[in-house]
């Protein structure tokens, strides 16, 4: 997967098009990532001990990771991510700009 956690991605798709935020957490398996302040769903939540009167509740839920694109840090737009060999490591290379990530 091309993403990592604490990337800087933008959103290419769905209701939340436009918007840029870290992704915070990342699921290789099912190509998903949470994004901070993207995706906000209403949780209903049950009362526990922690939180006694339960509720309902704004969490993000995951994104497919075709619905993100990388933010290049030279000059912070949108990029696709390519792979390179360097010194006998795989890194991750913009396509817009040619540094590596």
């Amino acid at each position: 997967m091309f993403i990592k956690k604490n990337d800087k991605v933008k959103v290419i798709a769905g209701k939340d098009k436009g918007k840029e935020g870290t992704v915070e957490k990342v699921f290789p398996a099912q190509d998903r990532v949470i994004v901070k302040g993207i995706n906000i769903v209403k949780k209903h939540q049950k009362p526990t001990n922690a939180n006694p009167n339960g509720g309902i509740v704004e969490v993000e839920a995951p994104i497919h990771v075709s619905n993100v694109m990388l933010i290049d840090p030279s000059n912070n737009e949108a990029t696709r991510v390519g792979f390179k060999v360097v010194d006998g490591k795989k890194v991750r290379v913009s396509k817009k700009s040619g540094e590596i990530l």
